[in-house]
């Protein structure tokens, strides 16, 4: 990706149309069941078959989006979500449904993916992330509220993933191209940094996702068959949901980085668990509209950072991508994993495991939020290896203003520097000048020896 990226509705528009079909997963899996004759855990089945489409795109492009650059692999996938989509919402039998949605998937997967690597190259990749959010539940949020009146089986919310990726096309005319043998978008090369948080974070992503989408799955027809809803009502509950989510994501729009990463991925999660146990075991509308409205106020808040600690990883958005993937991969699972435990155990039951699936995920990601620097910058928190606090060093010795961070501003990220080694026993000298505080210039010398071992 360009090192000065530009505008970014470009990515935001492409974002939404590789995210839209997750979206409307209730829908569609609802309707699957419905129209073509198949069991909640068959729908559920095709649904997971769109989802790991998806993913496997996502795997694929890691790291070489750069490559190819952007607008060529959008183009290709919003063709082929157009096309996937399309012939599954004219195909009346399954096999040729399954197969529209394997191609459709891997299309979304594919304009996922170059939006998630176009959103690590923003200066504040959040923010950007933020906007997807916000248009697509906008988009999922309209679709919910025209879809139950318009009827049409499983063919209307195929057709609807399939316009929107077609008015999404112009937009790509503003993304980069790929770069000439000589010219690399960034100079960074070798491999992946903060693997360590980087796999913690993919692994919590993919667990965390399973279990929001495993409800998610299912919501339609807890709405329907376990609270009495009609299809026109779980429709305007879930278009109500949408809507408070588009005040979660404008909220944490504003809120940016003030708290840190670590604050709202971990009490997000939190109320998330909780949302996930009243929704489940809801049996009217009062029960059924609160989880649902709670749940999607704040899931998309906690998505929204996720996606901006993964991108904050690698600035060549490989970990974006790779934990994007990684995602896609358990929300692919969720519908199967909500239907079979819906069936065996009954929905409240399933909401207890999922709720409990989702609070043990919170603690690993919150740590990795923390240990990439989600925390805010306060006295102490800044360590020299074998010294004393540098902030709280820097505040009591009269240092000059300026060079500490202000109390609360994010914690930098740290490059390391190798040297060759010294001789044994080299001293070495160096001087520092710094202007005093008349103007005139002061010299501290400080020294350091180093012995091999």
């Amino acid at each position: 990706m360009p090192s000065r990226p530009g505008a970014a509705w470009p990515l935001v528009a492409v974002f939404t149309a590789g995210y839209l079909a997750s979206y409307l997963l209730p829908t569609i899996v609802g309707r699957l069941s419905a129209q073509l004759g198949l069991s909640p855990a068959q729908a559920g089945l095709v649904g997971s078959a769109l989802l790991l489409s998806s993913a496997g795109a996502g795997f694929s492009l890691a790291g070489r989006v750069e490559r190819y650059g952007a607008r060529t692999p959008a183009r290709v996938g919003l063709v082929l979500a157009a096309i996937g989509y399309g012939w599954a919402a004219l195909a009346g039998s399954v096999p040729l449904v399954v197969l529209g949605v394997v191609v459709g998937g891997f299309g979304s997967g594919t304009a996922t993916a170059v939006a998630a690597a176009g959103i690590a190259a923003r200066r504040d990749p959040h923010r950007t992330s933020s906007l997807g959010l916000l248009t697509v539940s906008a988009t999922a949020g309209v679709l919910y509220l025209t879809i139950p009146h318009l009827g049409g089986g499983h063919r209307l919310p195929f057709a609807a993933i399939a316009l929107v990726a077609l008015l999404v096309w112009p937009a790509t005319a503003r993304l980069g191209g790929a770069t000439t043998a000589g010219e690399t978008a960034s100079p960074i090369v070798g491999r992946l940094p903060h693997r360590r948080s980087g796999l913690v974070l993919a692994g919590g992503m993919l667990v965390w996702s399973m279990a929001q989408n495993a409800l998610w799955g299912v919501s339609s027809r807890i709405g329907v068959v376990q609270a009495g809803l009609s299809e026109v009502t779980v429709g305007a509950v879930f278009a109500a949901a949408l809507g408070a989510g588009l005040l979660g994501v404008t909220g944490a729009g504003l809120l940016g980085a003030r708290l840190g990463r670590a604050v709202p991925i971990g009490l997000g999660t939190v109320v998330i668990a909780a949302s996930i146990v009243l929704s489940s075991s809801a049996r009217d509308l009062g029960s059924f509209a609160t989880g649902e409205i709670m749940w999607n106020t704040v899931y998309p808040v906690v998505l929204s950072y996720l996606i901006g600690l993964a991108a904050s990883l690698d600035v060549r958005g490989r970990w974006a991508v790779l934990a994007g993937s990684a995602s896609s991969v358990g929300v692919a699972c969720g519908p199967l994993l909500g239907s079979v435990l819906s069936e065996e155990a009954g929905y409240p039951a399933m909401g207890l495991v999922l709720g409990a699936a989702t609070l043990l995920v919170a603690a690993p990601v919150t740590a990795v939020a923390l240990h990439t620097g989600g925390r805010p910058l306060v006295p102490g928190s800044v360590r020299r290896r074998g010294g004393a606090p540098a902030a709280l060093l820097a505040a009591t010795t009269g240092s000059l203003s300026g060079a500490v961070p202000k109390l609360g501003s994010p914690e930098q990220a740290v490059t390391e520097l190798r040297v060759p080694a010294l001789r044994r026993g080299r001293l070495v000298r160096s001087a520092i000048r710094t202007a005093g505080p008349d103007g005139g210039s002061g010299q501290s010398n400080a020294y350091a020896s180093t012995s091999d071992r």
